[in-house]
């Protein structure tokens, strides 16, 4: 048995933490790896590397897709976005640049692919919906990445659509929300019905809780077989993997 205490300075910790405009980033990534010597500087963080390789590799995809952004400092996502200012100009910046501290990659948790095919555009790359790009984007949600920014969801994301980012938030989320065709938003408030410790969302042999944060003296205890995160809103999200 394991006992967890609830720290309010843990809600920005995790995988499934909600990164936008209204929940800006309270914690700095760690636990970055470079993807490999090729792009040595394009990072991740160590779990989401492990299975995006992972995905790539099992799909044969070798060099059909490329990453094209990874873990970005601050210092890079405020260049980024005044860069894109003073070229593209502010509407096209609104739409597919993420103010910075509201950027999902500086959680180093999102990565950019692109089809190799030449004059890779690094603001909006292709990565279209058929042959090896549509292969990824399948295989994706089964270990723990999402297409983060859909046209149909941009009046709530505040992005338009991105073919070219994924975001891991981890199995079994990522099937979950791909399932019920929710973006991140939806999926952090649809959980808030599933409360600790009585109420679980059952999804195969995982049941997933939410906890409200309340005050500095909660604490739960669990079985080891167990990741929770928090929400970067109002508290944390329990999975447990039941044996």
């Amino acid at each position: 048995m394991s006992v967890i205490k609830l720290k309010k300075e843990n809600i920005g910790k995790g995988y499934l933490v909600l990164i936008n405009p209204d929940y800006m980033l309270k914690q700095k990534a760690n636990n970055l790896i470079s993807l490999d010597t090729e792009y040595k500087n394009i990072k991740l963080e160590i779990t989401a590397n492990k299975w995006l390789h992972y995905i790539l590799n099992k799909i044969k995809s070798g060099r059909q897709i490329v990453p094209v952004s990874g873990y970005r400092m601050l210092e890079e996502q405020i260049e980024i976005y005044e860069s894109s200012l003073k070229e593209n100009g502010e509407e096209y910046t609104k739409k597919f640049v993420a103010l910075p501290n509201a950027s999902e990659h500086q959680t180093g948790l999102a990565i950019d692919l692109a089809l190799n095919e030449g004059n890779i555009d690094f603001i909006c790359p292709r990565f279209p919906y058929y042959g090896i790009c549509q292969t990824f984007r399948e295989n994706a949600p089964f270990y723990g990445f999402i297409e983060r920014y859909k046209e149909e969801k941009k009046a709530i994301t505040k992005i338009s659509k991105e073919e070219w980012h994924f975001r891991y938030v981890g199995y079994p989320h990522s099937k979950v929300i791909t399932d019920k065709d929710f973006c991140l938003e939806e999926y952090i408030q649809y959980l808030k019905q599933f409360a600790y410790p009585n109420n679980p969302l059952k999804y195969e042999n995982y049941q997933i809780y939410y906890i409200p944060y309340k005050n500095e003296q909660d604490f739960i205890e669990v079985n080891k077989n167990y990741t929770i995160s928090g929400n970067n809103v109002d508290g944390f999200i329990l999975t447990i993997k039941e044996e």
